[in-house]
């Protein structure tokens, strides 16, 4: 599977914290108190983790066992508190960060799949399933409808990078490197659909 655990840990953590700067962003644009963004950031950062333990029986989730994945949460609902107007200067930082997250999440769902023995065609669906997971949560809390039903390509950048990840590791290359590449790969694809208005066919009418 990967390199180590220690790089699957990385991935786990670094789709935690992304994950929950995002929906601590959106908290902040809506215009939330304090203890509003650490709940938005904590529900939408630990999502798609819960979704891929709770399916593949690794029960009960990590976050009711440990106490990192709140902590980090709460971390970053603390960040965008108090450097939201910094993190506003970026261009689109939500969709820059979601699109971190969800190539991050889709490669580390996917890789746990594996580890817990599933085929690539479940795997590669059990890492959209996590990478999409906080993303739809987000969105339902703060009434919106979820961009993966109507947005610019966003769950099949999620299953490119799956996809790409579970293959690579099928052909035999390196951990590391398939990692890094398919969560590249996921995060260029959600971009640049965003910048160049890439969308799937919707019906007329």
């Amino acid at each position: 599977m990967l390199s180590g655990l220690t790089l699957y840990a990385l991935l786990d953590v670094m789709g935690t914290f992304v994950f929950g700067l995002t929906g601590a962003m959106v908290a902040v644009r809506r215009g939330f108190d304090l203890f509003g963004i650490l709940v938005l950031s904590a529900a939408v950062g630990v999502a798609g983790g819960v979704v891929r333990d709770v399916l593949l029986g690794d029960v009960p989730p990590a976050v009711l066992v440990d106490l990192w994945p709140l902590a980090l949460t709460c971390a970053a609902g603390l960040v965008a508190f108090f450097f939201a107007p910094v993190i506003e200067r970026l261009d689109r930082p939500v969709m820059l960060l979601d699109a971190v997250g969800l190539g991050v999440f889709a490669i580390a769902g996917c890789n746990k799949a594996l580890v817990f023995g599933l085929g690539g065609f479940g795997a590669v669906l059990l890492g959209v399933l996590t990478a999409i997971g906080g993303g739809v949560l987000r969105d339902i809390m703060t009434a919106q409808v979820p961009r993966v039903l109507h947005e610019e390509v966003y769950a099949l950048a999620a299953l490119a990078g799956a996809a790409a990840y579970a293959l690579g590791l099928a052909a035999g290359l390196p951990g590391g490197l398939v990692a890094t590449g398919a969560v590249l790969l996921a995060i260029v694809i959600r971009i640049a659909s965003v910048r160049n208005g890439w969308t799937l066919p919707k019906a007329r009418g």
